[in-house]
């Protein structure tokens, strides 16, 4: 993996550092799910204007603010079905803007993908780049 100067805007990850982000982002992430399925249990009801009752506004606000430390961190939250929990980082691989892959049933950052390829491009990280 290259040397990388990140920009002040945007932290720029190594395997390395995602993975030394984990144990902060797995606790988030799990948040995240168990908040997220109960909003999308209270939408399946059909019941009128479940999203403006204050059990689902409270819930809305703690998953805004979840978010909020994810980014805080420089990972990002992609999986809003809150099946498995996806995150990305930022980072560069072998010259290329990616995106470093993670699923919370996952015990570290194993997988990238390009910045327009989504979950469907993910690759393994080439090993030489795994010890940075």
């Amino acid at each position: 993996m290259s040397t990388i100067t990140p920009t002040p805007s945007q932290q720029v990850f190594t395997p390395a550092t995602a993975n030394s982000t984990l144990p902060l982002v797995r606790r988030i992430v799990a948040d995240i799910l168990e908040i997220g399925r109960a909003i999308r249990s209270k939408a399946d009801t059909g019941t009128p204007d479940w999203e403006k009752t204050p059990d689902v506004q409270r819930r809305m606000d703690q998953l805004e603010e979840l978010m909020v430390e994810l980014q805080s961190i420089g990972c990002s939250y992609r999986d809003w079905n809150f099946d498995v929990g996806l995150v990305d980082f930022p980072a560069i691989i072998e010259g290329e803007e990616v995106l470093l892959c993670w699923r919370s049933d996952e015990d570290a950052v194993t997988h990238y993908h390009g910045v327009h390829d989504g979950y469907a491009g993910r690759r393994s990280i080439p090993p030489q780049c795994l010890g940075d």
